[in-house]
């Protein structure tokens, strides 16, 4: 799960009586990477613990655990597994381990909340999608704001009708956040690709949600990818990017974001068409649906980072008057796993659901995409660990509002884009 989200409206007391157990015997839970955002999940277990509705049986992980945990804790995954013997597994730990530890999990009779990005191929999905089958076990990935109730408001407001979808969003990470790991801000560890670019790791969710829009609007399968990748400090992946998917149908989505970033765009998943426009801000589950006060996006006619001048023109580029409304209600996707296991409802964001997610991710990742491009000190803004694009949230906002790429608006420093046609999953 990526910085600034929390589960919100769930309290166990709430989830007891939503759950309706069929059995008596209280699920038994482990965590895998129970340090980092392995926290959360502590956290979030520790609620549904006091409530009565699973037990915990016991944390792994590499490093000694902080804070020190009232149950068993083991460094190697396999160990926990063994001596545990839990119903249900969430693993936390680096993207490229997700799978071996996802099948060890499932040969010991575990079904699985697996946190995104699930893998980091269309093969090891496969891979994971058949031991799922020939176990029986189920698998819910961590992309939780597709258990908000916004998001399902959101996603019925879609149809055929709609002409562009965008995401945009602007954060800011310095300099530790790439010290906080050794996988941190690289491309392979081990011979793995590791999976920590802004587009399908900090912000994966924004992609995700903006790629599930495209199929509840009937547009299909994404089918090419065209991205123009940067980066403001000598890491291998990037921290800024353009991406443009074009779906079957021919739908554009437009994803703009950026970790050197200038003021805070939480997360927006924007969907237009002939009736209006229908804004979601994901992570804080704030809507705003045709006819509900929100503005469309503007359109600039020039200017360009790149120069004072034309910072000054971009200046005036901001986000449309919001209208929007917060939406209360976000499923727990664990909670929505055990019902899943009581009942047989459906799970909210099965395994199956993020094949295309993957299919991007693996286009981003592959040994001949093109390293980032590494911005100049002309066009970075450096103040101590922190690192800004002047002028980017601006770029952000026209590139998504004209669902072109920084080098069709004439940027100076743009790179030339990387395409690559998306596999059939």
């Amino acid at each position: 799960m990526p910085d600034g989200f929390a589960a919100k409206n769930a309290s166990p007391r709430d989830e007891t009586s939503r759950l309706g157990r069929g059995t008596t015997v209280t699920p038994r839970v482990a965590l895998i990477g129970a340090n980092g955002h392995g926290r959360w999940h502590r956290r979030r277990i520790a609620e549904l613990r006091a409530g009565g509705i699973v037990s915990l049986v016991g944390l792994a992980d590499v490093q000694p655990i902080d804070p020190a945990p009232d149950v068993p804790a083991f460094t190697d995954h396999r160990e926990l597994l063994t001596a545990t013997q839990p119903d249900v597994v969430v693993i936390c730990t680096p993207p490229h381990t997700h799978l071996p530890i996802a099948l060890d999990a499932l040969r010991a009779g575990c079904d699985l909340l697996l946190e995104k990005p699930p893998v980091t191929s269309p093969a090891d999905h496969e891979t994971l999608l058949t031991a799922l089958q020939s176990t029986g076990r189920s698998c819910q990935v961590g992309f939780q704001a597709l258990g908000s109730v916004a998001w399902s408001r959101f996603r019925d407001a879609l149809s055929p009708k709609t002409t562009g979808l965008t995401a945009v969003a602007s954060w800011k990470r310095d300099d530790t956040y790439y010290a906080r790991s050794p996988w941190a801000g690289r491309r392979m560890v081990g011979g793995r690709p590791v999976v920590d670019g802004a587009l399908v790791n900090p912000l994966a969710h924004a992609v995700m949600q903006a790629l599930a829009a495209g199929a509840a609007a009937g547009a299909g399968r994404p089918r090419q990818l065209e991205v123009e990748r940067y980066r403001v400090r000598p890491i291998e992946v990037e921290d800024t990017a353009f991406a443009r998917i074009t779906f079957e149908t021919g739908l554009p989505l437009l994803v703009a974001v950026t970790l050197a970033g200038e003021d805070f765009i939480a997360g927006e998943i924007e969907a237009r068409g002939p009736d209006g426009t229908a804004v979601l801000e994901y992570p804080t589950d704030r809507l705003a649906l045709p006819g509900s006060g929100h503005t469309d996006s503007a359109r600039l006619d020039s200017g360009l980072p790149g120069s004072e001048a034309a910072r000054s023109d971009l200046a005036g580029f901001e986000a449309p008057d919001s209208g929007l409304i917060e939406v209360p209600g976000r499923t727990d996707l664990l909670a929505d796993l055990l019902r899943h296991r009581a009942e047989g409802t459906p799970l909210l964001v099965p395994l199956e659901a993020t094949a295309d997610f993957t299919a991007v991710l693996e286009a981003l990742t592959m040994p001949e995409a093109p390293e980032p491009q590494l911005l100049n000190s002309s066009t970075v803004a450096v103040e101590g660990p922190n690192r800004t694009i002047p002028g980017i949230n601006a770029l952000l906002r026209r590139a998504a509002a004209e669902l072109r790429l920084p080098s069709e608006l004439g940027v100076p420093w743009a790179t030339t884009p990387y395409r690559r046609r998306l596999p059939v999953m």
